[in-house]
């Protein structure tokens, strides 16, 4: 009669030494790629500050080549450009993407099916099909739009895209019955826009517009094709430079990408976890609801 729940004990135990050691296994495995990923760009950061002429020997620690960064007026030339054309190209996304999430609410299935088979087209189809595409599209119409206006307008059609899912997201979580309340004590669409609709959106339209910024500001291969004569992006600017040679430069513009990058993802993020976590809560947005009528 004991032998039985013994042999069960004893296979239970075999089985959760198996599952630990299964799952020793994965965090290692986890560990190594993550390595693998994240170690090249932690040494492109270490290296940033190094002081030697030599991009693959360590001298010392030093500031030295940030400050020969920051006089080549190519490279200042350059980062102006991307952060216009970033900042531009998230402005049109964020405008088109909130009103887009917000106008297929109101539509037929059949509508926004249609929609949402062309906006996920844009973000499945490879880049480099958007680029010649749209290269195509520029030197055929609107050549004289080659080089910043194009690089934007190319921008915005991907980032329109990831601005309108995030909207959508949030707009899913939303209660509408506020909006309906706004509206039935005396609030007009601006109103209720302006002051219930508004207010719950705004984390997630400033998550995509943040994103929108960051995919515009390191993208190189749709600005490679769209971009003209003496307009080049600072990953572009990095790029042909490589073409001859990796410089010291080349890791300082680097460093610098990433700092950038880095700090509109995280708060992205940021912003979208919050948003979230509010989409269940009404009082500050009924607040919000009852002051419409003041």
């Amino acid at each position: 009669m004991s032998a039985a729940p013994a042999s069960v004990a004893g296979g239970e135990a075999r089985v959760r030494s198996w599952d630990r050691a299964v799952d020793r296994a994965l965090r290692g495995w986890g560990g190594v790629v993550y390595a693998f990923l994240y170690l090249p760009i932690l040494v492109v950061v270490i290296y940033a500050f190094n002081d030697s002429r030599h991009v693959a020997n360590w001298e010392r620690f030093g500031l030295r080549w940030w400050g020969e960064a920051w006089r080549d007026e190519s490279i200042r030339k350059a980062l102006l450009l991307s952060l216009w054309t970033a900042a531009s190209n998230a402005g049109v996304a964020v405008v088109l993407g909130t009103a887009a999430a917000l106008g297929l609410r109101n539509v037929r299935r059949r509508t926004r099916t249609a929609y949402d088979a062309f906006m996920y087209m844009a973000l499945i189809v490879p880049e480099i099909v958007i680029a010649i595409g749209s290269l195509l599209f520029f030197a055929t119409f609107a050549p004289q739009l080659l080089g910043p206006p194009a690089i934007v307008i190319t921008h915005a059609v991907f980032n329109t895209s990831v601005v309108t899912l995030i909207v959508r997201a949030r707009l899913a979580g939303m209660d509408r019955s506020l909006e309906e309340a706004s509206a039935d004590l005396g609030a007009g669409r601006w109103g209720t826009f302006r002051r219930v609709t508004l207010p719950q959106l705004f984390p997630a339209i400033l998550a995509g517009g943040l994103l929108a910024f960051t995919f515009s500001f390191d993208d190189v291969v749709l600005s490679t094709f769209v971009t003209g004569a003496g307009s080049s992006t600072l990953p572009l600017r990095v790029f042909s430079e490589l073409r001859f040679g990796l410089t010291p430069l080349a890791n300082v513009v680097a460093t610098f990408m990433l700092t950038i990058t880095l700090t509109a993802i995280v708060t992205a993020q940021v912003l979208l976890r919050r948003s979230a976590g509010r989409a269940g809560a009404s009082g500050p947005v009924a607040g919000g609801a009852v002051e419409v009528t003041r």
